[in-house]
């Protein structure tokens, strides 16, 4: 008895944390499965992006489950956990709960339901939906997921940005490239293959667009460029290497989802890339143009010249290229001007006037910043920059809502500062021993 109570207990926590469980028609669909289940699939999909905390989601529930059962056998019904599987929510752009995507012919181009949210409402436009699928079929117009290896032979236009690579291309394309490359070796029968094929060529397009092209994504034939699998000893397909200039290949074992392949690229990109540049705030369009282009920009504003002299200063931009080069994975903007160049500036961040060196991080887009507390050190600097990029740390709005106006300065010219001249004294006329004798 104890164990029938163990196990019913344990199903309903299971129902309310997830909305969904296993004695449901609602197929539940996770990262793991999405691609062979719904991607790969003959079938029409509905499928329910939700949060378990949500209301809304949770009156759709008991609907959603009749709309399954009502469509068993005719239309696939899934839900997604988008809170716990954030991933696979961000890849199909899903913003608010529950969101309702219409998987048809075309799985890589989703269609969103805007329909009402009862069982009826939802069964109605699943049929209506495959009636188009099947009416598209009859016409010659659709017909389901095309082979990888059809399209490959095809030259499909989504596989535009993936570069196929031969026994004779591959050496001067790959090894005497400043590029970081990810190949693919597959073979045209294998059906893991075809199944990683759409999720290669959107991983392509995007990691193309994301690094500028530094990174690139490749394939190969195996069954046809047998020098190259023999070389580097490829036993099994599909299999990726990662080659970087002066580096043995080395594996990438990581998930086969576009997501997870775009984020190994990310960081391979990156990894490779050099640290960001450390601007001085010499003009409006440097600060502009910097802050515009990167979720956070970082501004320092230095000490007086006169107050550090040139070793001190650069002292501080030491520590601040330091850690420009530690978070450049997260690709933000670094400025830096002198206490005074850019008052207006320094008053809307609330640093106006005094505690040089200070430090914000601003974010254009939202006009809000947060404040260096600590000690404008690495290790001070660090646990700033630690806490924002978790999304922790107090903020306030830019002092305006918009950056002032930015004065036009000379850049700094690397030398101590000079003080002012003074009018110089003429003593010339002035005889000093009488004066002195005067005295005595």
């Amino acid at each position: 008895l104890l164990f029938v109570l163990g196990t019913v207990s344990c199903t309903l926590f299971l129902a309310v944390n997830g909305l969904y469980s296993a004695s449901d028609d609602v197929i539940e669909l996770t990262p793991t499965n999405f691609n062979k289940e719904v991607i790969q699939s003959e079938s029409l999909w509905l499928v329910e992006f939700y949060a378990p905390w949500c209301g809304h989601c949770q009156r759709l529930t008991p609907e959603w489950k009749k709309a399954a059962t009502a469509l068993k056998g005719v239309v696939k019904v899934g839900a997604v956990d988008a809170d716990k599987h954030q991933s696979l929510g961000g890849q199909y752009g899903v913003r608010g709960f529950p969101t309702i995507k219409i998987f048809g012919a075309n799985k890589n181009k989703a269609e969103d339901y805007q329909g009402g949210r009862t069982s009826d409402a939802i069964v109605d436009a699943a049929l209506s939906a495959l009636r188009s699928l099947v009416k598209d079929r009859l016409s010659g117009r659709g017909g389901g997921y095309s082979s990888g290896k059809q399209s490959r032979e095809s030259g499909g236009g989504d596989k535009k940005d993936v570069i196929e690579l031969t026994d004779d291309s591959f050496d001067k394309n790959v090894i005497n490239s400043d590029d970081v490359w990810m190949v693919e070796f597959y073979a045209p029968w294998c059906g893991h293959c075809k199944n990683l094929e759409p999720e290669w060529a959107a991983a392509a397009t995007e990691v193309k667009e994301q690094t500028k092209g530094k990174v690139k994504l490749a394939a190969v034939d195996a069954t046809v460029n047998q020098m190259l699998a023999s070389r580097y000893g490829i036993r099994g397909f599909p299999t990726i290497k990662i080659f970087q200039k002066g580096e043995d290949p080395v594996d990438y074992d990581g998930g086969r989802t576009r997501s997870d392949i775009i984020a190994r690229a990310l960081d391979l990109f990156s990894d490779n890339a050099p640290p960001p540049e450390l601007l001085e705030i010499i003009s409006e369009d440097v600060l502009k143009s910097t802050c515009d282009a990167h979720q956070l920009c970082i501004i320092s504003v230095l000490p007086h010249i006169l107050d550090t002299g040139a070793s001190g200063r650069n002292s501080y931009l030491d520590v601040m290229l330091k850690m420009a080069e530690k978070y450049k994975k997260k690709m933000w903007g670094w400025l830096w001007t002198e206490a005074g160049a850019q008052s207006d500036l320094e008053s809307s961040l609330g640093i106006g006037g005094f505690g040089y060196p200070a430090m914000a991080a601003v974010n254009a887009r939202k006009m809000k910043f947060a404040l260096l507390k600590g000690s404008f050190s690495e290790q001070g600097i660090n646990e700033f920059l630690r806490e924002l990029s978790v999304g922790r740390g107090s903020t306030a709005p830019v002092g305006g809502g918009a950056f002032p106006k930015i004065h036009s300065v000379e850049p700094w010219d690397g030398k101590d500062g000079e003080l002012p001249v003074e009018d110089d004294i003429d003593l010339s006329d002035v005889d000093l021993d009488d004066w002195d004798k005067d005295e005595l």
